[in-house]
């Protein structure tokens, strides 16, 4: 019987053939600390031994707190800064911008690879064909000393996505309408892949907004086979880079279960307080009041949203009593926006713009909502509390859905606009 994509990851970073259902301790290729989880995770390596088991497969991003907004914050910084010099770590402490985007911008991904990070996003690397997933900083601090890590090689659920999606209607859409459908605990440690003529025509940015959010349906992992798109987009990074070894679950491999969609009639999603899998249609929510949308995170923070918010802002102004508040995802991603004129756009439309970095989508700084106000964000979840206080609500939706939202200051359909 062959293996699926998962199966075969493991298989190669453990030594031997491996099957859904084994405890493996299995090599790590990559692992990822930021600014919140990192400082405990050294604390924890520390109890096991001084030094970095391989200091060219740790990869440090500064993107929760940053610039730092407390005293905490700041000591944090110094604390990850001194570790780095000291171990010989590569260090994002220039502000490069939210880990999930850097690190694969950077080069540091590649197809086949077991990749760890100190975060649950972590699984958007699946876009790029390899077995990304979040481990707690306690996991981490052990892997950080060893280089391996237990793993439950996890079965894998395939979602087949078929049918061409329409103007304005966009790879966050679909990615909702799923969680939507399965529910948030559907996929408990499950591996999700998703393959289909509708992945096959997107970009490696909208790839990207799909398995990020696969933790948001239980998923150990998020993952995609890797294909021309991939190659050409590694290939401006990583200097002869070829794909190679084909990385793709065999036409022969079990997975546990399969599913398909047909998104050809997908409207516009939006998922409604608190919980993500509280999706409707765009059509069922029109007319809800927000006080401020949030363009930007892990998810849709990348040029081609900024680009899609554009569309819909170019020449208009927000509606007046909102707040419009747009993070890049990285520096180089708001460098783009800002050389093309999208930047711009944004602003004369009112939008305050920030330096690249998590922002609301965590809680913590620049631009929380206060009690009784109401957010919609193209970040990942909308738990209560989660961007600010626990009296406030946070919808969640698409560039194009954020964007025609703050232009009328109501919850509106892109299409419309």
């Amino acid at each position: 019987m062959g293996k699926t994509l998962s199966e075969k990851i493991f298989s190669r970073a453990v030594g031997r053939n491996v099957e859904a259902g084994e405890f493996v301790l299995a090599n790590i290729d990559l692992a990822m600390i930021h600014d919140i989880t990192g400082p405990l995770a050294v604390e924890t390596m520390k109890r096991v031994g001084d030094w970095v088991w391989d200091p060219s497969k740790v990869v440090i991003v500064y993107d929760h707190q940053v610039p730092a907004d407390s005293l905490k914050a700041a000591e944090n910084h110094i604390l990850l800064r001194k570790f780095a010099k000291e171990q010989g770590i590569l260090n994002y402490d220039v502000f490069e911008g939210i880990c999930h985007q850097v690190v694969p911008e950077k080069g540091h991904v590649l197809p086949g690879m077991l990749v760890i990070g100190a975060d649950s996003h972590t699984c958007t690397y699946g876009a790029f064909g390899a077995f990304s997933t979040g481990v707690g900083s306690t996991d981490m601090g052990c892997a950080l000393a060893l280089g391996k890590l237990w793993f439950k090689v996890p079965s894998t659920i395939r979602f087949e996505i078929s049918g061409r999606l329409k103007k304005r209607v966009v790879s966050k859409d679909v990615i909702l309408h799923i969680i939507g459908d399965v529910g948030a605990d559907f996929a408990t440690y499950k591996a999700c892949e998703f393959v289909g003529e509708t992945i096959e025509s997107m970009d490696m940015s909208a790839r990207m907004t799909i398995t990020n959010m696969a933790i948001e349906m239980g998923g150990k992992a998020g993952l995609m086979e890797p294909d021309n798109t991939t190659e050409a987009y590694l290939k401006e990074r990583v200097e002869g880079y070829e794909l190679g070894e084909e990385w793709k679950s065999d036409e022969d491999c079990e997975f546990e279960e399969e599913i398909f969609y047909d998104v050809s009639e997908l409207s516009p999603q939006v998922a409604c307080p608190h919980r993500v899998d509280n999706v409707v249609s765009v059509e069922r929510v029109e007319g809800v009041k927000v006080d401020q949308v949030f363009i930007g995170s892990c998810t849709n923070g990348r040029y081609e949203d900024l680009k899609q918010a554009s569309e819909i802002l170019e020449g208009e102004k927000v509606a007046r009593d909102v707040r419009l508040i747009v993070i890049p995802a990285s520096r180089t991603e708001y460098a783009r926006a800002l050389k093309d004129g999208i930047i711009e756009i944004l602003m004369d439309a009112g939008a305050i713009v920030e330096y690249p970095c998590c922002g609301p989508c965590m809680g913590g700084s620049f631009g929380l909502l206060g009690n009784g106000e109401v957010g919609f964000a193209t970040s990942n979840r909308n738990f209560k509390g989660r961007e600010g206080s626990p009296e406030s609500l946070v919808y969640l939706g698409s560039p194009y859905t954020a964007a025609a939202t703050a232009l009328y200051g109501e919850i509106t359909d892109p299409r419309d606009v």
